[in-house]
């Protein structure tokens, strides 16, 4: 029960800083949320890419950076709550895999190949780092 709710618990965290990230982004990046919303608008997935790519290189990297902070974080949270190995923290990162895998293949044709792959093979390395720093703060 206890690897369950680390698992809903790193999730939870994710967002919350993710989403907080998120607002700490459009506020340094002028233009950030103006490309959001113009994303959001477009409706994706078959939008033409010459049509819709408002993200300029730093917005994309603040975004990879973004993420990156959020899995390292939940991982941690993760292995706190789980209080083992990084075990939990391997489930918590398959399912932030399994969560963005469809939502990354539905915005492929938006963002460039490099950015999805950055993002999606960041997720389980990152969550796993998060988990390493969570059980060297217990020692």
């Amino acid at each position: 029960m206890r690897g369950v709710v680390a698992v809903a618990g790193g999730l939870a965290v994710w967002i919350v800083v993710v989403t907080a990230g998120n607002l700490a982004v459009r506020a340094a990046l002028p233009r950030y949320g103006e490309a959001e919303a113009a994303l959001r608008a477009a409706g994706v997935g078959y939008v033409a890419p010459q049509v819709l790519m408002p993200f300029t290189l730093p917005m994309l990297v603040a975004r990879l950076v973004l993420g990156a902070l959020s899995s390292i974080v939940a991982g941690a949270a993760c292995a706190w709550v789980a209080r083992s190995g990084t075990r939990t923290s391997w489930v918590l990162g398959i399912v932030l895999i399994v969560i963005f895998v469809p939502i990354h293949v539905w915005l492929w044709q938006i963002f460039p190949p490099w950015y999805h792959l950055a993002f999606l093979i960041s997720l389980l390395p990152c969550t796993l780092l998060g988990a390493g720093f969570a059980a060297r703060s217990r020692r």
